[in-house]
């Protein structure tokens, strides 16, 4: 039998309500993986491949988000949620896919993949216009603040690739190693001059420093100590600051605590200087806009069967208060089922967190250093694996 992948058509009509976003307003968008689930005894499960998609979202009035349109496009929630991103200019998206499924005879299975997708946002309705071969599974991406570069973190080669963007075209211009297959490459983020990039290693429990110069991006040879499996890598507005969502458990809930890395980007040379708890599994983080807050998601077993010790109907969102050099919990805030990806509004009023298995979007409310869930949840077409709003 033969053995071939199953992609998602890049065509097909657009089903959610409405056409593209206003060109000036503020966008989010939301990889929703339908392959990928659990059944009712909370046991994984593979679905019949080809209906995964991505709603992009107007937010420019961030207490009342609405999807703008919803177009078939293969993702994966395997990875952490930074599977994708929009460029400076609002233009274009970029959207990574880690794993791609395979049939063979009657099973299927899912096998590393190897495509980032480009998406035009001011199209009517948005609409894939290229397809990019990168790296072995490539997981997070991230793109530079003058939006002339990309880098893909790709966790089956240990490599990142580089993408050159010029408004629709994107080019490859190679790969930088970084590791090895096992140091599971998987997360990666722009300083915001634009002259450093952090990469996660979660299997090394490493970051890995690069430096970039237009075009030119090189590996420092330098990795800094982290929490256990860093999974996902974020950047403070004033740079002087990086977060890391130490996974704990190689993406899954165990009933014990994790953490928060804190990296001083100010010193010379950048260092580890601290350790924030935060919950059980750590994967979604994002810092505000406003520089004065971040948060971490974590899954606290909300996917495991009730029977565990460990089991909570929901997830939480930890409220870390940056100030100067010092990051400090200073709540929690309960959603859905197994949130993954988080997103600010571009004020920083509004915090937006894709759970997973409820299929929808939990709408949280910023007030300083409070957050608190306004009880809002906005539906999705499917389940969000990932998320991020723009431009970065």
């Amino acid at each position: 039998m033969l053995v071939k992948p199953i992609m998602c058509s890049l065509l097909g009509a657009v089903f959610a309500a409405g056409l593209a976003a206003p060109a000036n307003s503020q966008s989010l968008i939301v990889g929703n993986d339908e392959k990928q689930g659990l059944d009712q005894n909370f046991k994984p499960i593979l679905r019949e491949p080809g209906h995964d998609t991505l709603s992009v979202l107007d937010i420019s009035q961030p207490a009342a988000p609405r999807i703008v349109a919803t177009i078939p496009l293969i993702n994966s929630v395997v990875g952490p949620p930074t599977n994708l991103a929009i460029a400076p200019s609002g233009e274009v998206a970029l959207v990574a896919n880690s794993l791609a499924p395979v049939i063979q005879g009657w099973g299927r299975r899912l096998e590393p993949d190897d495509k980032v997708f480009v998406v035009d946002l001011k199209a009517n309705p948005p609409a894939i216009v290229g397809t990019i071969t990168v790296g072995k599974q490539p997981s997070g991406l991230a793109i530079s603040p003058n939006g002339n570069i990309a880098l893909v973190a790709n966790r089956g080669d240990g490599t990142v690739s580089v993408l050159a963007l010029h408004g629709k075209d994107v080019l490859v211009l190679g790969a930088v190693p970084v590791g090895t297959a096992t140091d599971q490459v998987s997360a990666v983020a722009f300083t915001p001059d634009g002259r450093r990039a952090l990469v996660t290693k979660p299997g090394a429990n490493k970051v890995a420093l690069l430096s970039i110069d237009g075009e030119k991006v090189t590996y420092d040879k330098r990795d800094l100590p982290t929490g256990i499996f860093p999974y996902n890598v974020a950047v403070t507005p004033d740079g002087k600051l990086a977060l890391t969502a130490d996974n704990g458990n190689g993406g899954s809930s165990d009933g014990n605590v994790d953490t928060v890395g804190v990296i001083d980007l100010a010193a010379n040379p950048p260092r580890v200087v601290d350790h924030v708890t935060v919950g059980d599994s750590p994967e979604g983080l994002a810092v505000s806009p406003k520089g004065d807050l971040a948060v971490s998601v974590q899954a606290e077993g909300s996917n495991t069967p009730p029977t565990t010790f460990y089991h909570h109907n929901g997830g939480s969102v930890a409220v870390l208060a940056i100030n100067g050099g010092k990051v400090t919990k200073v709540g929690s805030v309960t959603v859905g089922a197994l949130p993954e990806a988080v997103a600010f509004s571009a004020d920083g009023s509004h915090i937006y967190v894709g759970n997973f298995l409820d299929g929808d979007i939990s709408i949280l409310q910023v007030n300083g250093t409070q957050v608190s869930d306004t009880g809002q949840r906005l539906k999705l077409p499917g389940h969000p694996a990932s998320m991020r709003a723009g431009p970065q």
